[in-house]
């Protein structure tokens, strides 16, 4: 997949208010979502455009969280509704979901930049939405989407619509199994897809596509606080990394490296607090310690 000159990169995806606990304790309606954690890593990399809904309840905090960032809000959508609200508990570093309040998705209406012809991500969000956003993002250079467990239990249909118009399609184990996967490459021919990112936890990633499968560790010997939204993060760090240096297949590994650089800073802290503190340097120094970690393992 070649990125022409001035593609640029979007996420369309949720902001969401989490109360969650876990070893880290328990947090109340602290800012997260997909397109938060998506957004706050590819910005350490490339500017990133965002397509959300948020209520005025939670407008502040996105703002704070997204202040000095290369992110473009135009299609951030401030609504009289109640933010998306998510619930869970962390159990052996894996969210088992507790609910959640999505009513925000009646009131919006999504809108794309005119012309938008980049690269796009489609993060977890309720499934209806984001096969919407899939349909009116059909045409883009290169069109990425995520799975969550509960909505992909919930509403198959809708899950399977995303999975049809993906090029790339990121999940864990899981999800993976929910949508009927047994053997990842098999599954990726049979969706027509360019790439599947299986996320494997405490044993990094593997990345399957028509030019064999590649495999990135991840950091062990680094504490995990929080593993909320590292996944949206590897797909922020991974396609902007990508999109930066040309969509060549021969850049794919160094993209999935930073990806998991990226999601590595985030569960270092409770939610977006480490994405959302990084610096450029700091990211660069956590790829060296991922490609150290690549070289030992290789």
């Amino acid at each position: 997949m070649n990125a022409p000159a001035g593609s640029d990169l979007l996420v369309a995806g949720s902001v969401a208010l989490d109360t969650r606990e876990g070893p880290f304790g328990k947090v109340e309606e602290a800012l997260g979502g997909s397109a938060v954690y998506f957004a706050l890593a590819a910005s350490l990399i490339t500017p990133v455009r965002v397509v959300a809904p948020v209520g005025v309840d939670g407008a502040k905090r996105v703002a704070q969280a997204f202040s000095g960032r290369r992110i473009n809000t135009e299609f951030l959508q401030i609504l009289d509704a109640p933010t998306y609200r998510w619930r869970a508990r962390q159990v052996h570093g894996r969210n088992v979901d507790l609910g959640s309040r999505d009513s925000i998705y009646d009131h919006w209406e999504p809108s794309l930049p005119p012309d938008f012809k980049g690269w796009a991500f489609v993060g977890s969000m309720r499934p209806d939405r984001q096969a919407q956003l899939t349909g009116m993002l059909h045409h883009v250079e290169l069109l990425a989407a995520d799975a969550m467990l509960s909505y992909v239990q919930a509403r198959p249909p809708e899950s399977r619509d995303v999975l049809r118009r993906a090029g790339w399609f990121f999940c864990n184990q899981e999800e993976f199994a929910a949508l009927g996967g047994r053997d990842p490459d098999e599954f990726r021919r049979q969706w027509w897809l360019l790439g599947l990112v299986l996320k494997q936890g405490a044993l990094g990633l593997a990345a399957y596509t028509e030019y064999g499968v590649m495999h990135v560790p991840a950091l062990t010997e680094r504490p995990v606080v929080d593993t909320t939204g590292a996944g949206d993060a590897l797909a922020g760090g991974m396609l902007a990394r990508w999109l930066s240096t040309g969509g060549q297949p021969g850049g794919l590994q160094d993209a999935l490296v930073w990806g998991v650089a990226c999601a590595s800073i985030t569960i270092s802290s409770i939610g977006v607090k480490g994405i959302a503190k990084a610096t450029r340097e700091e990211l660069d120094e956590r790829v060296a310690e991922v490609e150290e970690c690549l070289r030992r393992a290789s």
